[in-house]
């Protein structure tokens, strides 16, 4: 389990996130939304161990974090997807996959990979080309699939819906909830499509300005017109 306890971050005299607090179980989605410059991505990159925060605790199966560092974060299971897809163009698919599992053995790497072209046929076909030819609903399959080949336990999804067709933000946010239920990883999906977001995950976190303004059940907060209005813009 993923937890958060009371963490502030800031850019100089500005404060991105203030004493914010919640848990992502593993076997389920949980989401967080808001508008932009509400901190989701300084949230995600501050628990991939990107950013320092001022104070406050992340832990990942009883463990603090403090001074741990990203790489050996992902090492212990805990991996993000950055937002913007960021595969390496000019590496083919399957280097790119490599990439994912550099510390793990060849036999275990080939394992995975198999695992992640049962997933995603499409990468499996192209699995030679260069990440450059593939589409951008592909390349998000592709850095979804990096991730994987860490074997990770929880699953940090930062915006994966950016910039791509409503029929493929569907498609990624569903193999979300699939990948949280059936490799029981606690999945923390940031997410500025609001309505998709909440329909696959078990638990709603609307951040606005840094702080929490409502946590609860994701088909609640779907429901609640006049949160919908006031924090999310619709």
């Amino acid at each position: 389990m993923l937890s958060i306890h009371n963490l502030t971050v800031s850019y100089g005299q500005v404060v991105a996130l203030k004493d914010v607090s919640f848990e992502a179980p593993r076997g389920c989605v949980t989401a967080v939304i808001g508008a932009n410059g509400a901190g989701k991505s300084t949230l995600m990159r501050t628990v991939a161990g990107l950013i320092t925060q001022k104070s406050g605790e992340v832990t990942f199966d009883g463990s603090n974090l403090a001074g741990v560092s990203t790489e050996e974060r992902a090492r212990q299971g805990l991996v993000l997807v950055p937002e913007g897809r960021s595969t390496i163009a000019e590496f083919t698919i399957e280097e790119n996959l490599r990439l994912g599992g550099l510390w793990r053995s060849r036999i275990r790497q080939r394992e995975s990979i198999a695992g992640v072209f049962d997933l995603f046929p499409a990468l499996a076909k192209r699995h030679k080309l260069l990440a450059n030819t593939l589409s951008g609903g592909e390349r998000q399959q592709l850095a979804i699939g990096r991730a994987l080949m860490a074997e990770p336990t929880c699953l940090l999804l930062d915006e994966p819906s950016l910039g791509l067709a409503p029929l493929i933000v569907q498609q990624i946010l569903e193999l979300a909830q699939q990948l949280a239920v059936e490799k029981n990883l606690a999945v923390l999906l940031v997410e500025q499509n609001a309505v998709t977001a909440l329909r696959v995950a078990r638990t709603g976190i609307v951040l606005n300005l840094g702080e929490i303004v409502l946590e609860g059940p994701a088909e609640e907060i779907a429901a609640n017109s006049e949160l919908r209005h006031a924090y999310l813009g619709y």
